[in-house]
């Protein structure tokens, strides 16, 4: 099994879950401050079902700034580490424009094991280009790598992208496209709300959208086979219930374990 290729995956699936919740708590072009958000992503396969990781997100946005930034946290869990002797932490912060609601900065620190990379992400609009530049922090000695793209407009890393598709009005049968950048490549993320239907969820039966962001293939972001579905609530917290991967390494299903609000805001523990 690619752990590292899993690890990514499900990294991408538990971004697309929390930044759709983020976002649900959003006036337009400001961010409610305090909200942290816990995932837990479990990984399928021949009838097993094992978790391998959580996911911590958490928005911040000063009331008079312009600016919403998302910090992301991953952790790989025991059962990952026990039966594939693999750990990461991964940490990750989106800096959007909410003026003109696109991306600036996104920076990440990567450890896998004994591997660590940080990379920074710089979009510049007036250049129409985004540079992306990965080191090691580890070997001073050893090159960056630079990667620099040619942006067509306005563009969203994986968080961001996430915000323009809740801010979308959902409806049976709405497509439309999203320009996402992620390691200095660009690619147009074409989306497609498929129908309406309930779901079983911890907040008992809820009406659904089931949303199929086309993130597999040639030329997308993840190019082997595979399938992402997101589900969201059809009303007005638009929350989402639950995102499921189906990858050639099985099937990877993110839920969300809880949610809380600082002193912005009470908290009662629940979605």
């Amino acid at each position: 099994m690619n752990i590292s290729l899993l690890r990514s995956i499900f990294f991408l699936a538990v971004i697309a879950v929390s930044a759709i919740v983020v976002s649900a708590q959003l006036e337009p072009g400001r961010a409610f401050a305090g909200e942290t958000i816990t995932y837990e992503g479990k990984v399928s396969r021949l009838k097993i079902s094992v978790s391998v990781a959580e996911m911590t997100f958490t928005a911040t946005a000063a009331p008079d700034s312009k600016e919403l930034i998302v910090k992301t946290d991953a952790v790989s869990k025991g059962t990952l580490l026990r039966l594939f002797r693999y750990s990461f932490v991964q940490n990750y912060v989106s800096t959007v424009d909410l003026e003109n609601f696109r991306i600036v900065t996104t920076t990440k620190r990567d450890v896998q094991k004994e591997r660590v990379r940080e990379s920074n992400a710089l979009f510049d609009y007036s250049e129409k280009s985004v540079t992306w530049i990965e080191t090691d922090p580890k070997d001073l000695n050893r090159p960056p790598r630079r990667i620099a793209s040619d942006l067509p407009g306005n563009a969203h890393d994986m968080v961001s992208a996430i915000y323009a598709l809740r801010m979308q009005p959902l409806v049976v049968g709405k497509r439309f496209e999203l320009t996402v950048s992620d390691s200095g490549l660009v690619y147009r993320l074409p989306v497609v709300v498929t129908r309406r239907e309930q779901q079983s969820t911890e907040l008992g039966k809820v009406w659904c959208f089931k949303i199929e962001p086309e993130v597999f293939g040639r030329g997308r972001l993840i190019e082997q086979k595979g399938k992402m579905v997101l589900w969201v609530t059809d009303d007005t917290r638009r929350l989402p219930v639950k995102a499921r991967i189906d990858s050639q390494y099985g099937k990877i299903e993110i839920k969300l374990k809880s949610y809380r609000k600082s002193a912005v805001g009470a908290s009662d523990g629940t979605p």
